[in-house]
């Protein structure tokens, strides 16, 4: 049996696991649609155990084309589903709890992506001590490159396994305590658009020294995406790949204090503090 099992022995387990399982998803937005597409795309769902909601169907003709079942019908979707994904706004969850609660299963697990509103609360709202699973990923997700945290609350080792991978197939993701969800929110929701500013002032900086904006944008791009696969790939701290590139009275060096004296890492650690203040006061 062993012998034609793949290198991403894991990954195929949980194809396994998966099989015949249905997923729903409740909010076919920008979100939904992506989760639904990547989790298709990868092999993982097959597209008849995938469901799809939302109240205007029409707009879901994409998803309805790959093969992967649309309805307005969310009591309907989340029936006989081994995971429930609720991809809607804070303000509609109550909501749209109440309604699918009657068909959840005893062991359904449930997958908010909505911010804000614990494991706990949602929980209460559906009546049952179902396993409850945050999650927050980053809108990488569209490429299959997000950042995914998540939190859970009465789910087994196996449970959290199984949704730890789900996610995988969109990215990375990592368990980590309900806490610091808010904190997710800033560093990787949040953090991406960080990210995409300094792209953008590099950019603008590339154009001052004499690039044409796309191939300075191409030049940044590519050197971000070298500069975070280095950290992801060999697990070094960032200032031993700085010191790689930082001579004695050279021109990097000259640069990054110039930087430094300007409020560079002040700045960004001033704007994530303020981006969780918000979250918190918004509680």
């Amino acid at each position: 049996m062993l012998e034609n099992m793949p290198e991403d022995g894991i990954n195929f387990k949980l194809r396994l696991s998966m099989k015949g399982k249905r997923i729903a998803i409740i909010g076919g937005g920008n979100l939904g649609t992506a989760i639904a597409r990547g989790l298709v795309d990868k092999g993982l769902v097959a597209p008849s155990d995938m469901i799809v909601t939302r109240r205007r169907v029409a707009l879901l003709k994409e998803l309805s084309d790959r093969g992967i079942i649309v309805t307005s019908d969310n009591c309907k979707a989340v029936k006989d589903a081994a995971v429930v994904i609720l991809s809607v706004k804070p303000y509609q969850l109550e909501e749209i709890i109440n309604e699918i609660s009657p068909c959840l299963g005893e062991d359904t697990l449930v997958v908010s992506v909505a911010t804000g509103v614990s494991a706990e609360t949602i929980m209460e709202m559906t009546g049952k001590k179902l396993p409850v699973f945050r999650a927050m990923p980053n809108t990488a997700i569209e490429i299959g490159e997000s950042m995914t945290c998540i939190s859970s609350l009465n789910a087994n080792q196996k449970q959290e396994n199984e949704i730890v991978e789900l996610f995988n197939h969109l990215g990375k993701a990592i368990i980590i305590p309900e806490e610091l969800m808010s904190s997710a929110t800033v560093l990787a929701a949040c953090g991406i658009a960080y990210a995409l500013r300094y792209i953008r002032a590099s950019t603008q900086g590339g154009v001052e020294i004499g690039f044409g904006s796309q191939l300075a944008l191409q030049i940044a791009a590519q050197t971000v995406k070298g500069a975070a696969e280095l950290l992801i790939q060999k697990g070094n701290h960032p200032e031993d790949e700085i010191d790689k590139v930082t001579t004695p009275r050279g021109v990097t060096i000259s640069g990054l204090n110039e930087m430094e004296h300007r409020g560079f890492s002040s700045s960004l650690i001033k704007g994530l503090l303020t981006s969780y203040n918000k979250i918190e006061k918004g509680k």
